[in-house]
């Protein structure tokens, strides 16, 4: 039996197909979404896993059966269907499994305005809603059955990207994207169609959800080391790698090195401080120290927040927040509905190195005070047990569990946290110096696999 504990994450719904997530359980949660938000309309999309079409007609069979229309977007980009949301001002449900691996499947759910629901604000009382229909108990159908009507918003989507570019001030840059045959190769050509400065290639652009070329998964270095060849290559200016979904981007300079999440945050808070240097920016816990101090120094307020992107939209929705940022690649923007798109920030960061005349690797330098680690990933038996340990190791040292746990060495710090999507120990670290930072790395990898 299909099981709803192993599925309902954090902040989404992920599963592996069809053995966790099959048609008759997401039947069971197009119910329950129509009942917990009380829509009468719905947008949906998937996109490229061979597993989207069937999981997206039973959800839709469950919206519709309680009386809920369904506008259906056919394939897009996780921020084309949040744009979606925000737009038309209906709930949203996106069927992806962003960077997992090809036998997975998942559900990313969001309220009208494309407000996060996260396991404290819905996905809890949706599982409750599910199981009752997977124990037979589920409401009564309504009267009046709801339609699917299908409509294409890539056009209106690509107006809204290329808004928060000034066009006055670009110039010409050659970019290659490595779409990672996810939705990337969908909505960048689209976008990059509609500005003829910029020329465009990009690699692996088909969309093929059983990845043949490499995962999706751009936060892991091995995963952007084509792309970093064929810019170097190719003198290309700027490489971006997208992830599966492509909600997120990594940078690579015109050297053929990556920029970090915690970097591009860093230059991104700057670009939004310069216009505006009293606004709150927010970050997420394992983003470098440069982030704050960057924000700070401009004049800006900065805010540490938890992993995950439905915490981070219900902060930025209780602090005003105009942009936030996470190490992994995700960018939120106050004018995108508080939703993040990686396409949007390709477009700051090319219209700042279009305002400056910079190279990226000119413009990210200011940002790289600190030597970081990276994600580590470490399957361990039992994560609370490890975090345990690593916290009496580090008792007389400062800590935080605002996110797993956080201590501050001085001039290192580190955090280890349970992964949301994975059954992985995620360790983070950063120090002042290379072999400080790799030195302790050594320390605490020994501490975690003890």
């Amino acid at each position: 039996m299909p099981n709803l504990e192993a599925i309902v994450k954090a902040y989404d719904i992920r599963g592996t197909v069809p053995d966790q997530l099959d048609a008759t359980l997401t039947h069971a949660l197009g119910v329950a979404f129509a009942k917990f938000s009380e829509a009468k309309i719905i947008v949906v999309a998937h996109d490229m896993r061979p597993s989207g079409p069937d999981l997206v007609e039973a959800f839709q069979r469950g919206l519709t059966e309680q009386g809920v229309d369904v506008i259906n977007l056919g394939l897009a980009s996780t921020d084309l269907l949040y744009f979606a949301s925000g737009k038309l001002d209906t709930p949203g449900a996106m069927f992806t499994a962003s960077h997992n691996p090809a036998q997975y499947n998942g559900i990313k759910c969001c309220l009208s305005g494309a407000r996060s629901i996260g396991i404290d604000n819905g996905l809890r009382e949706m599982k409750v809603i599910a199981q009752d229909v997977l124990d037979g108990k589920g409401p009564a159908s309504a009267k009046k059955l709801g339609e699917v009507t299908h409509k294409n918003m890539l056009a209106e989507f690509v107006d809204h990207v290329v808004s928060f570019i000034d066009t006055s001030s670009l110039r010409k840059l050659k970019i290659v994207a490595d779409t990672a045959n996810g939705m990337g190769g969908l909505v960048a050509p689209a976008v990059f169609d509609r500005l003829s400065e910029f020329e465009l290639e990009v690699m692996y652009g088909e969309l093929d959800g059983t990845f043949p070329n490499h995962p999706a998964d751009p936060i892991q270095p091995a995963n952007q080391r084509d792309l970093q060849a064929r810019v170097i290559s190719g003198k290309f200016d700027v490489g971006l790698a997208f992830d599966g979904d492509a909600d997120r981007v990594f940078l690579v300079d015109e050297l053929g090195r990556s920029v970090s999440g915690s970097t591009t945050t860093a230059l991104l808070a700057s670009v939004f401080l310069r216009e505006n240097p009293n606004v709150t920016i927010l970050y997420n816990l394992i983003c470098s120290r440069i982030v704050p101090e960057t924000i700070t120094a401009m004049g800006g307020k900065p805010i540490r927040t938890k992993n995950g992107h439905s915490y981070m939209k219900q902060v930025m929705a209780q602090t005003g927040a105009v942009f936030a940022g996470e190490h992994s690649g995700h960018y939120y923007f106050a004018d995108n509905y508080r939703a993040d798109s990686g396409l949007i920030a390709t477009m700051v960061v090319l219209g700042e190195m279009g305002r400056t005349g910079k190279t990226l690797s000119e413009l990210r330098a200011p940002f790289e005070k600190y030597a970081g680690s990276g994600e580590i990933n470490t399957q361990v038996k039992d994560i609370s047990v490890v975090i345990e340990r690593v916290a009496k190791q580090f008792a007389s040292y400062p800590q935080d569990h605002l996110d797993g746990l956080t201590v501050d060495c001085g001039s290192w710090w580190f955090n280890v946290r349970p992964s949301n999507t994975e059954p992985l120990l995620r360790l983070n670290l950063e120090a002042a110096t290379r072999e400080e930072c790799d030195e302790h790395v050594a320390e605490l990898l020994m501490l975690i696999t003890a």
